[in-house]
Formats: structure tokens, C-alpha cells, sequence
């Protein structure tokens, strides 16, 4: 028996690295999931190694109208919502005097505009006891360079979730943030091998995580097993933020 039999879950940006983890986990747990991502094959892959328990949605979550598109599916096909991780999210690096309009407009609708409607949207879905999920980062409470901007989107959902927390607690909903440190991705595999030492370099325990620890992080968040547990920010770091 799976800790997340019967469950219906929504995890966004599903289609590789940590979003991808999360969903195996979920499905190997008994849930049905459905996931999204912005480009058609990578999200038709995903769906292919994740199997008959999971469903796809193509949308950009930067684009309130493919959020509503998503949670119009969940609604037809499931009518219900137990779990939703708003995952997705861009993680680019940028010195703060080069930062351009561009570049900043592009991570807060993603990191922060793309979250915020993607657990507002949910609500009307969303069973009495559910489980939030945001997936923020050691850089909302780390001060690293060229993170700047990409830590001011990640402190924000940090913020969300006390908010959520407080208004949805007369439903027993529960939301909570998932921190992960440096971990092994493939937007990690395309970092310079110098980066790669400076980042373990910061790490007490002395190495990158992978994927699957985080995953173990969100099923713990997204289970009973976590029932008393809403508010928080747990990290997966190997302690960079806690020393």
C-alpha cells in the first residue's frame, strides 16, 4: 500500500530534474499526477516513463490561461485535487548591474507570478486536508552572486506560504516550502566545473544532492506523514543555508 493511494496530484515543471523525481515518487506512491511543461516532447517523454498514472498538460505557468487550462483538465478527468507542487521555475544567473527589465520580468512571472496562480487556481479543486507544495531554494535565504534576482523570487513564495497557511488553515490544508540546495539536474550538468567546486565548497556535508532526495522530501510533505507539519520551509540542502 502506497502512502499516496487515491491521491490526485499536480506537479508543474515535471518534465526533467527535480520536478520529474517528485512525480515518480508521487506515482510509484499510488497517486495519479499530472504534469505539465512547456515543450510538447519532453513533457509526451515524461509521460512515457511515468506510465498510465500520469497525464500531461502543455502550458507555460507564466500564462494564467494555461493554468486554468491545466486545472480544467484535472476537474473533467478527476474532479478533485489531494496534492499540488508548483514547481516549476527558472533558475538563471545574472550580476545585479546587468540585470535588465527583461531578465527580471521573465523570473518573477515564472518563479513567483506562475506559483502564486498556480495554488490560487487549484483551490476550487482542492479537498479538505490537502497539501501545498513550493518549491523555493537555499538562495532565498542565501546571499550568493548572481542569484539576486532568482533569490528575491524565492524568498517571495517563501512569504506566500505563511499567508496560505493562515487562510486555508479552516480546511485543514497544509503548505509548506521545499528548499533544495545545489542538486544534481541537468541545468546542473551544464554548469563549468569551477562553479561546481565553489557550490560544494559551501556545503557541510560536501557534495550536491540528487534528485531522489528531494523527491523523498516532497513525499514526506505530501503524505500524513506529515500532518502536523504547515508553515515550514524544509531545506534538502546538505546544511549550505543552516551554517
Amino acid at each position: 500500500m502506497g502512502k499516496l493511494d487515491n491521491k490526485v496530484a499536480v506537479v508543474t515543471g515535471a518534465t526533467e530534474g527535480i520536478g520529474l523525481a517528485i512525480a515518480k515518487t508521487f506515482v510509484h506512491e499510488g497517486a495519479f499526477v499530472f504534469i505539465t511543461g512547456r515543450r510538447e516532447k519532453e513533457l509526451a517523454e515524461a509521460v512515457d516513463q511515468l506510465g498510465p498514472m500520469a497525464v500531461g498538460v502543455q502550458g507555460d505557468v507564466a500564462k494564467i490561461a494555461d493554468i486554468v487550462r491545466l486545472y480544467d483538465r484535472v476537474a473533467q478527468q478527476k474532479g478533485h485535487l489531494d496534492i499540488v507542487v508548483a514547481n516549476a521555475g527558472l533558475g538563471d544567473v545574472m550580476p545585479l548591474a546587468k540585470v535588465d527589465e527583461s531578465f527580471f520580468d521573465r523570473l518573477f512571472d515564472v518563479n513567483v507570478k506562475g506559483a502564486f496562480f498556480t495554488l490560487q487556481q487549484s483551490l476550487p479543486l482542492l479537498r479538505n486536508g490537502a497539501s501545498l507544495i513550493i518549491t523555493g531554494s537555499v538562495a532565498g535565504s542565501k546571499g550568493t552572486p548572481g542569484l539576486g534576482i532568482y533569490g528575491a523570487t524565492k524568498a517571495a513564495v517563501r512569504s506566500f506560504v505563511r499567508t496560505l497557511t493562515a487562510e486555508l488553515a479552516d480546511r485543514g490544508i497544509r503548505a509548506n516550502v521545499l528548499s533544495p540546495g545545489p542538486i544534481q539536474t541537468p541545468l546542473m550538468d551544464r554548469q563549468p566545473a569551477e562553479t561546481l567546486h565553489r557550490m560544494v565548497s559551501t556545503i557541510p556535508m560536501g557534495r550536491i544532492g540528487n534528485v531522489d532526495e528531494v523527491a523523498k522530501a516532497a513525499l514526506f510533505l505530501a503524505s500524513d506523514d506529515s500532518s502536523f507539519t504547515t508553515g515550514a520551509e524544509i531545506f534538502v540542502d546538505g546544511g549550505r543555508a543552516q551554517v
